[in-house]
C-alpha cells in the first residue's frame, strides 16, 4: 500500500493545468489569490477573459485560493 494517497478535489487539475498553460500551478494561484474583493466566478471570469483557461481549469484554481483563504 501507498503512503500517499491520491490528490483529489481542485488540486487534482493542477498537473493538467500547468501542461496545458505551461505555468507552473504558483504562478495562477499568486494571481488568484491577487484578486482581493471579487467573489469566486467573478475570478473564474477573470481567469476565462484575461488567460484563456477553460472554466473547468479556472474554477479550480480559484476554489483552491478561496479554500486556502477561508481556512
Amino acid at each position: 500500500m501507498s503512503d500517499s494517497a491520491p490528490v483529489k478535489g481542485p488540486a487534482s487539475y493542477f498537473p493538467s493545468i500547468e501542461k496545458k498553460y505551461g505555468q507552473p500551478i504558483e504562478h495562477w494561484l499568486s494571481l488568484v489569490a491577487g484578486l482581493q474583493g471579487m467573489k469566486h466566478m467573478e475570478r473564474v471570469a477573470w481567469l476565462k477573459s484575461e488567460h484563456g483557461l477553460g472554466h473547468g481549469h479556472a474554477n479550480a484554481i480559484v476554489a483552491h485560493v478561496m479554500a486556502k483563504d477561508a481556512s
